[in-house]
C-alpha cells in the first residue's frame, strides 16, 4: 500500500522558518519525483515545488523561489520543504505527492499518490 505522510506543520510567526517532511513507504521511493502543493481555505490547490529523483533538478512556483527549498533523502524515503521568510497569506494545508515519471509538471493531476497534508499556520 502506498502511503506518504507529511509531518512538521505547525503555528510559525511571520518571517519564521519551518521544515515540512513527508515519510514515504509502498513504492520505490528513490525512482519516484514528489512535489509539494498547498491549499489555502477556500483557494484552488497551488503547487511549491518538485524534485527529480536524485535530487539533481527542481521546479519551485514564482511565489516561493528564493525562499523555500525541496529536498530529499532516498536513503530515508522521507522528501522535504525547507520554507523560510514565511509569510500570513502562505497558511495552508501542505501536502506532498509522488509521480513516476519527473516531468518538472505543476499541474495537481499529474501526480498519483498523495499524503493527507500538513496544517501550516503563519501569524502576523
Amino acid at each position: 500500500q502506498v502511503q506518504l505522510v507529511e509531518s512538521g506543520g505547525r503555528l510559525v510567526q511571520a518571517g519564521g522558518s519551518l521544515r515540512l517532511s513527508c515519510a514515504a513507504s509502498g513504492v520505490a521511493f528513490s525512482t519516484y519525483a514528489m512535489a509539494w502543493f498547498r491549499q489555502a481555505p477556500g483557494k484552488e490547490r497551488e503547487f511549491v515545488g518538485t524534485i527529480s529523483w536524485r535530487g539533481i533538478s527542481t521546479v519551485y512556483s514564482d511565489s516561493v523561489k528564493g525562499r523555500f527549498t525541496i529536498s530529499r533523502d532516498n536513503a530515508k524515503n522521507t522528501v522535504y520543504l525547507q520554507m523560510n521568510s514565511l509569510k500570513p497569506e502562505e497558511t495552508a494545508v501542505y501536502y506532498c505527492a509522488a509521480r513516476k515519471t519527473y516531468s518538472g509538471s505543476a499541474f495537481y493531476g499529474d501526480y498519483d499518490y498523495w499524503g493527507q497534508g500538513t496544517q501550516v499556520t503563519v501569524s502576523s
